[in-house]
């Protein structure tokens, strides 16, 4: 059998691209987790982003970090369930609308509506979502954000409530 001649000039980022498309093309993140329904289940809950900011590259240490260990339970055989979500609550937020809006304390937030000021910080929340959502498939982070939770809807709220 003759094997065809190697390229000595290897070219990396064609090579990745060429593999991410695969993945996305053939769904094999999605029938990785299909293959192993039924057998012992390890759950990945991902420590949520907040997507009001742009990704860095402190992000895909961890995200990397976070990737390592669900894929090691699918390659023992575990049916691996990971779980995307994302943060919306708490100061990062609030400062970015804060500074959107030349808010520098409570008593303009309140003149301002907290009714509004709320539905700001919410839109803010996910400003950024589709960055993460490129950054995650470029690093071919696997993990389900089809059915992410987030932090400020109620099942979430109260299911937090739930465990305190």
């Amino acid at each position: 059998m003759r094997f065809q001649p190697v390229k000595s000039k290897l070219d990396v980022g064609k090579l990745e691209l060429e593999i991410l498309k695969f993945w996305q093309d053939n769904a094999i993140f999605d029938r990785s987790v299909k293959s192993r329904e039924g057998n012992q289940t390890y759950v990945f809950y991902e420590g949520p982003p907040t997507a009001n900011g742009m990704p860095g590259s402190h992000h895909v240490l961890s995200r990397a970090f976070k990737d390592i260990y669900p894929r090691y339970r699918a390659m023992r055989g575990y049916y691996v369930l990971r779980r995307g979500g994302w943060d919306t609550h708490g100061l990062p937020v609030e400062i970015e609308v804060e500074k959107q809006l030349g808010i520098t304390g409570k008593e303009q937030i309140e003149s301002y509506g907290i009714a509004e000021f709320n539905t700001r910080c919410r839109q803010s929340a996910f400003e950024y979502i589709q960055e993460w959502e490129k950054l995650t498939d470029r690093i071919g982070f696997w993990v389900d954000l089809e059915s992410a939770y987030v932090t400020f809807e109620n099942d979430y709220i109260e299911s937090v409530w739930w465990i305190l």
